[in-house]
């Protein structure tokens, strides 16, 4: 099992759960955050830190997000890691309760 970032983080990225991470396995795009399924130790620190619960177990995905078990094994191969927090995108706030956001999902890798 490992844990994914899912659709709630598109438009957002707060990175309370970078800080929170203790392997690094979180990578940064232009919109969004990603787990490495590979790195990730399965320890869940990073659940509780997400202001708006865009992290879930794999084994607890709404049905709906389970694509984003492969968006996220995918953007880490090609994203870089972020371990560090930084602020979140500046209209974080009006995006958090958003639904449906897939399509803002930007995946050029950030320079």
């Amino acid at each position: 099992m490992t844990f994914v970032v899912t659709e709630a983080c598109v438009r957002c990225k707060y990175t309370d759960c970078v800080s929170a991470c203790p392997v690094d396995c979180f990578h940064e795009g232009p919109n969004f955050l990603v787990i490495d399924p590979d790195g990730c130790i399965d320890c869940g620190v990073c659940v509780p830190e997400c202001p708006i619960g865009a992290i879930y177990a794999e084994a607890d995905l709404p049905p709906d997000q389970h694509a984003f078990i492969e968006l996220n094994a995918r953007l880490a191969l090609e994203w870089p890691v972020i371990d560090s927090a930084s602020e979140p995108l500046p209209d974080a706030e009006r995006w958090a309760e958003v639904k449906d956001k897939r399509q803002f999902l930007e995946s050029a890798a950030v320079t």
